[in-house]
């Protein structure tokens, strides 16, 4: 309790202090606890479905409107036999198996590396779409004409096929490379993760920007505070809920964008590649593609827990976000 004094011939004032409410940790950590069980929940569901169509399902799937060629004919649902669909449990053991026999490392360790690799260039990719969404996000707050122009053309450039701009930038580090300036592979895969990346912070940028309540700004002017002032102590606080969310997904995005483009230019080491290595070999070996797509998402899950961690630092600033 504190103890304002007034002026003489007046009560003094007890104001509380503020406190956070005794059970806002605990609720906070039952919060976190169901989430990590329906989690857990989704997997075991996702396990149950599986396992449950292998049982019941047609060993060569259905297919309508085939001619008795083969990839002819439309089809409704996927085969079930263990080539097509092996079980849960042989996944998992493949994972702990030698990765193509003899002293090779288990799977699971070639795949932690190759995880690493394209988590690494996905950060890089992360954030170079955040520095760059961000700087649009302020200039189309800045000034309307620029977002006027500029907007369209932010939300066109993500129509355009990851598949298809991937060879495009790739080719173009190339000639980059042949003209004297050192563009090594990795960095082609990180520009095309930062592609997929920054759109989301560009857009959640600008909305959170946008949110300050017109008598807070008119607040600024009145204290005559210029925009640098404004962006710092008013617009950027402001913005932090809507721009954590766009972090999540740029995260997202980043991990898809890395795997996509190691795919599409061969990049060696990555999990893209390894993902194409083993789906070739899967008619001999059909648990062991899975094991680099469990990787992948893996990697999902330590992206979004990194932005989780920024989260943290900056919860002082989420007070108004809907965190349910």
């Amino acid at each position: 309790m504190t103890d304002q004094v007034l002026a003489p011939g007046t009560t003094t004032a007890v104001v509380p202090e503020e406190r956070m409410p005794r059970g806002g940790r605990s609720s906070r950590g039952r919060a976190t606890a169901i989430r990590v069980g329906w989690g857990v929940l989704g997997i075991a569901a996702v396990v149950a479905v599986w396992e449950l169509y292998k049982l019941l399902g047609p060993a060569d799937g259905v297919t309508v409107g085939s001619d008795g060629s083969a990839g002819s004919g439309v089809i409704l649902l996927p085969r079930s036999h263990d080539r097509a669909m092996p079980h849960v449990g042989d996944m998992v053991v493949r994972m702990f198996a030698a990765t193509s026999g003899g002293d090779t490392p288990p799977l699971i360790v070639s795949v932690a590396g190759a995880a690493g690799m394209t988590l690494g260039l996905a950060a890089l990719g992360w954030v170079i779409g955040v520095v760059v969404g961000s700087l649009l996000g302020v200039a189309m707050q800045r000034w309307r004409l620029v977002e006027a122009g500029l907007l369209p053309w932010i939300v066109v450039s993500q129509i355009v096929p990851l598949i298809a701009f991937a060879p495009v930038v790739n080719a173009i580090g190339t000639q980059v490379d042949r003209s004297g300036f050192p563009w090594p592979p990795w960095l082609s895969v990180a520009l095309i993760a930062s592609y997929l990346a920054f759109f989301p912070v560009a857009v959640g940028m600008l909305r959170g920007l946008s949110a300050p309540d017109a008598m807070h700004l008119d607040l600024m002017r009145a204290s005559s505070a210029g925009w640098w002032q404004t962006l710092v102590r008013l617009r950027l606080p402001a913005a932090v809920p809507h721009l954590l969310s766009a972090l999540r997904l740029a995260a997202a995005s980043a991990v898809v964008g890395a795997v996509v483009a190691e795919v599409s230019i061969g990049l060696r080491g990555g999990i893209g590649r390894m993902l194409i290595q083993l789906a070739g070999q899967a008619s001999s070996d059909p648990a062991a593609p899975w094991a680099p797509t469990f990787g992948t998402v893996v990697m999902g899950l330590v992206a979004a827990g990194g932005v989780a961690l920024v989260g943290v630092a900056l919860h002082r600033f989420r007070r108004g976000e809907d965190t349910a």
